[in-house]
């Protein structure tokens, strides 16, 4: 597979840096700054370095977020206000330091019935991104992490063939991993964005991006490498 480039770095934190610095320099050269930028983030311990480092680095900088729309690639069924919640470490971590205004965060309700969830989150990002001929959103980036059996998002290992091409734009899943109850965005959604980066750290997850770098890897990161035409991954993997 030649359609994904990788940067090295050394630490989680110097990963998290790299990408922050990285995006900051993308939201400074918009050039339209007042229009609408969709962008989808996940949870996970990367994560959660990311959104700090975005905050430190961005503190004297809000301007770069006017027009930037925040949404979820997956979200755990749980309120809001739980330990568990993708929303919650965003918020306290990113949302709140930089004083983005409510209006321009759309989380993804995991404590309503999840398939309810799932075709509100669908129709609030419609709102604000373009779409394809097939009528899928087109998120300007979004932020994966990737599991240690290769997981993105909250696609798992082991769906049938068909979620594949499964057009939602999110759906309802179960999990091998607690919280079980989950929504994440479709594989045709990650397909269809202008730009993926993918965080990948941590021990134990060598192997797992190993396979999904080969040209037939059976992971989810390398559903969503092959179906798409560039992604960038970041990685502190030996």
């Amino acid at each position: 597979m030649g359609n994904f480039e990788i940067t090295r770095c050394l630490s989680p934190r110097e990963l998290a840096d790299t990408v922050a610095q990285r995006w900051l320099e993308e939201l400074a050269a918009r050039t339209n700054a007042s229009a609408n930028y969709t962008a989808a983030l996940s949870g996970g311990r990367i994560a959660k370095d990311f959104f700090s480092a975005v905050a430190e680095q961005a503190a004297r900088r809000s301007e770069l977020f006017r027009g930037v729309h925040f949404f979820w690639a997956d979200e755990r069924c749980v309120p809001p206000d739980h330990n568990e919640s993708n929303f919650a470490s965003a918020q306290l971590l990113l949302f709140t330091p930089l004083g983005i205004p409510p209006v321009q965060i759309h989380r993804v309700r995991g404590e309503v019935e999840p398939e309810r969830a799932a075709e509100e989150a669908a129709t609030e990002l419609r709102r604000f991104a373009t779409t394809t001929r097939d009528g899928q959103p087109v998120l300007d980036m979004v932020f994966l992490g990737m599991g240690e059996d290769g997981h993105v998002a909250s696609l798992f290992p082991g769906e049938p063939p068909e979620c594949l091409t499964d057009a939602r734009v999110y759906r309802a899943v179960t999990a091998g991993k607690p919280p079980p109850r989950r929504i994440t965005l479709g594989y045709p959604v990650l397909a269809a964005a202008q730009k993926v980066w993918v965080l990948a750290s941590g021990a134990g997850k060598e192997e797992a991006l190993r396979q999904s770098l080969l040209p037939d890897g059976a992971t989810p990161l390398a559903n969503v490498l092959r179906a798409r035409q560039s992604t960038v991954i970041f990685s502190d993997l030996g």
